[in-house]
C-alpha cells in the first residue's frame, strides 16, 4: 500500500503549514477515536467473548505494551536517519488497520496475542512519528511555536478520548465486538489515505553552521523517567478512582464517571493555556511547575472526605496532566535537536512503561486501601518532580 503511493514532492520551507497540519491534526483525531473505541474495552473483550482466563488477560496486557515499547524505539531510530516519515505513518496506521480488522473476527487466543506483538505493536509508533513530523514542518519553517501546536495534537488526542468510550459503548449495543473493531479498523483506513495521498514528504531543515549538541543520554533518560513516574501517577489515579469514590468516600460509579469526564473536559483549555506559554516560557520550567501540581492533587485527593472535594481538585489534575502530556513529548525535543522521531518515542514509551508500574501498585491498594493509591502517586509525581530539578540542562536556543 505504501510502496505504490505516489512520490511526493519535498515541503519547502515556504509551504503553508497549515496544509499540512490541519491532515494531520485530522489524523491525529480519528486514530485517537480507534484506540479510546477500543482500549478501555480490551479486559472485558478477552474475558467474555475470547473465554480468556486472568493470567492469560494479565499476560495479553503486559505484552502489548512491551512490544509496543521495542516496536516504537526501533522505528524511532530509522526515522531520523532517512526522510520517511511520511511511508511510515502510513504503515503504522495500515498495521493498525489490519489488526482491529483480523480482531473483529479471530477469537483464538494465541493468534491475538501474536497481532499485539506485531502489526498492533507497529501501530503503536503511530503517534511519536506524527509528533515528529508535525515538528519538522515546523522547523523547516524556522517557527518558534512548535510546543503549541504539538500540545494542540495532543488535545485533539484528549477529545477523542471524551467521546470514544461512549461511542464505543453504542457499538456495542449495536453490533458486539466485531462492529466495534471494525470502526476502529475504518478510523485507521482514513488516516492511511490522509498520510498516502495528503501529506508529503518533508526534508530535514538544513543544520545552522553552529550546530546545538544534544543533552548527554544520562540527563535525557532522566527526564524519561521523570515523565514515567508522573504518568504512572496519573494512571494509578485513574485505576483506583471508581473504587475509592464507592468504597472510600461512599460515592458511585457515576461520580466517578463525572469526575473523570470533568477532568477530561478541563484538559482541553488547559492544554491550549499551556501551549501558549511554552512560546514565553522555558519548557523545563513549565513541566516542573505540571509535576508539582501533581504532587498538589495527590495529596488533595488522598486527604479528601467527600465526593466534591475530588470533584473540585479536577482543575489541578487537568493542570497536570496539560503541562505534563501535553509539552512532555515537546520537551525531550528540545533536549534532542535533530532527532525529533528518537524524542518523541522516548516521550511516548513513557506511558506504556508507566502502565506496566502503576499495575502492581494498584494491586497493593487493593489490599491495603484506596486511599493508598493516591498517596503512593503523589510519591511518584515527588520523585518525579526531583528528578527534573536535578537534571542537568545546557541552555538551548528556543524552538
Amino acid at each position: 500500500m505504501v510502496t505504490s503511493a505516489p512520490v511526493s514532492t519535498p515541503v519547502s520551507i515556504t509551504a503553508p503549514k497549515g496544509r499540512l497540519l490541519v491532515p494531520l491534526g485530522a489524523m491525529f483525531l480519528f486514530v485517537g477515536l480507534s484506540t479510546a473505541v477500543v482500549g478501555p474495552f480490551v479486559s472485558l473483550f478477552l474475558s467474555t467473548a475470547v473465554k480468556a482466563d486472568p493470567v492469560h488477560v494479565a499476560a495479553f496486557l503486559i505484552a502489548g505494551p512491551v512490544s509496543m515499547v521495542v516496536s516504537s524505539t526501533f522505528i524511532g531510530r530509522l526515522s531520523d536517519r532517512r526522510p520517511v516519515r511520511r511511508q511510515i505513518l502510513a504503515a503504522a496506521a495500515a498495521a493498525g488497520g489490519v489488526g482491529a480488522t483480523a480482531t473483529a473476527f479471530v477469537r483464538d487466543y494465541w493468534v491475538l496475542l501474536a497481532l499485539t506483538v506485531t502489526v498492533t505493536a507497529i501501530s503503536g509508533s503511530l503517534f511519536p512519528q506524527a509528533f515528529a513530523y508535525a515538528r519538522e514542518i515546523l522547523e523547516r519553517r524556522g517557527s518558534t511555536r512548535a510546543a503549541m501546536t504539538i500540545s494542540t495534537l495532543r488535545m485533539l488526542f484528549s477529545i477523542a478520548w471524551v467521546a470514544g468510550p461512549p461511542l464505543a459503548a453504542i457499538l456495542l449495543q449495536a453490533g458486539g465486538f466485531r462492529v466495534l473493531y471494525l470502526t476502529a479498523a475504518a478510523m485507521y483506513a482514513i488516516a492511511v489515505i490522509v498520510a498516502v495521498f495528503v501529506l508529503e514528504d518533508v526534508e530535514r531543515a538544513p543544520k545552522p553552521a553552529q550546530v546545538e549538541r544534544g543533552h548527554a543520554p544520562a540527563t535525557v533518560l532522566q527526564v524519561v523517567a521523570a515523565l514515567t513516574l508522573l504518568q504512572a501517577a496519573g494512571t494509578l489515579g485513574v485505576q483506583a478512582m471508581a473504587l475509592f469514590l464507592s468504597h472510600d468516600l461512599r460515592g458511585s460509579v457515576r461520580d466517578a464517571g463525572l469526575v473523570l469526564g470533568l477532568c477530561a473536559a478541563l484538559e482541553i483549555p488547559l492544554m491550549l493555556g499551556f501551549g501558549a506559554l511554552s512560546t514565553r516560557w522555558p519548557l523545563h520550567r513549565l513541566v516542573v511547575i505540571g509535576a508539582g501540581l501533581g504532587v498538589l492533587y495527590y495529596v488533595l485527593v488522598a486527604a479528601s472526605a467527600h465526593t466534591w472535594q475530588v470533584a473540585a481538585a479536577q482543575l489541578v489534575n487537568a493542570s497536570f496532566i496539560a503541562a505534563v502530556q501535553g509539552l512532555g513529548i515537546s520537551y525531550v525535543q528540545e533536549m534532542l535537536p535533530g532527532e525529533p522521531g528518537r524524542a518523541a518515542t522516548l516521550a511516548g514509551n513513557a506511558y506504556p512503561v508507566a502502565a506496566i508500574l502503576a499495575g502492581p501498585l494498584f494491586g497493593l491498594a487493593q489490599h491495603f486501601g484506596y486511599r493508598y493509591a493516591y498517596a503512593a502517586a503523589a510519591l511518584l509525581c515527588a520523585a518525579g518532580v526531583t528528578l527534573l530539578l536535578t537534571s542537568r540542562r545546557r541552555r538551548t536556543p528556543r524552538r
